[in-house]
């Protein structure tokens, strides 16, 4: 098993946008985001008139909706294999492109993601995240930030929502496997939950800018049980969230 301090796997190799990948690429651009401007009104409507399960159908309702645009304009399709959780644990997965972030409602009931603050901040979307049920990642404010964050996660864990986080930080680029962030270790510590790790390979198409067509893997690994050392943690997750990084 190697450990969260193994060298990163070189990169692969670029593969160049044709004619049709840079056409596909913009009709999503303007259907996927006009429509989440009238999803984000939807769920700004949905929530004082219809109640928390009308508003939470209509957020879901964005993210397959986000998958139905990849998969009829960009012809990226997706394939799950294994199991993913639908109650309390941390579901730790590999974080290559917005593919994922975007499609977690879908993937999940009610997952309840960790976003960064910045993004908790872009106004009606920002809005629409915190009525969801997010963990706000404030990594510049110290503990206090820390304790709000853990005692958050604690209520969804509790309501059963599985608590869905990148713990690279940050999207990696195709080919790299860099060490977790260090507040993973610490999360999983104070939560006291198991951990189901997910290997994602979207970042071979859902490029940056211009994308292209064929299936993403969404591999569930093994349940890690709760209470492991921080190496052996760290090196689990590491190992598991990379199976698809070969």
């Amino acid at each position: 098993m190697q450990s969260s301090s193994s060298a990163t796997a070189a990169p692969a190799t670029p593969v160049s946008a044709t004619p049709i990948d840079v056409v596909r690429s913009v009709l999503f651009y303007v259907a996927f985001y006009l429509g989440t401007v009238g999803f984000v009104l939807a769920c700004m409507v949905a929530a004082p008139l219809l109640g928390d399960k009308a508003f939470h159908r209509t957020a879901r309702g964005w993210s397959q909706y986000h998958r139905a645009c990849a998969r009829w304009l960009l012809g990226i399709r997706l394939r799950v294999e294994g199991q993913l959780p639908n109650e309390g644990v941390i579901v730790a997965l590999k974080h290559e492109s917005f593919y994922e972030a975007i499609d977690l409602p879908a993937l999940m009931v009610k997952p309840a993601p960790f976003p960064k603050a910045e993004l908790a901040d872009i106004p009606g979307w920002g809005w629409v995240a915190k009525r969801y049920g997010a963990v706000i990642v404030a990594r510049e404010q110290g503990a206090k930030a820390l304790r709000a964050m853990i005692s958050s996660a604690r209520v969804f864990a509790a309501a059963g929502r599985p608590l869905a986080i990148f713990p690279e930080g940050t999207r990696v680029p195709v080919g790299q496997r860099p060490p977790l962030q260090a507040g993973f270790a610490g999360i999983y510590k104070l939560l006291n939950l198991p951990v189901v790790p997910v290997a994602i390979d979207s970042g071979r198409l859902y490029h940056r800018r211009w994308k292209k067509p064929g299936v993403i893997t969404v591999r569930v690994g093994e349940r890690i049980p709760s209470g492991l050392p921080r190496d052996e943690i760290e090196a689990r997750v590491l190992e598991a969230i990379n199976a698809l990084n070969v």
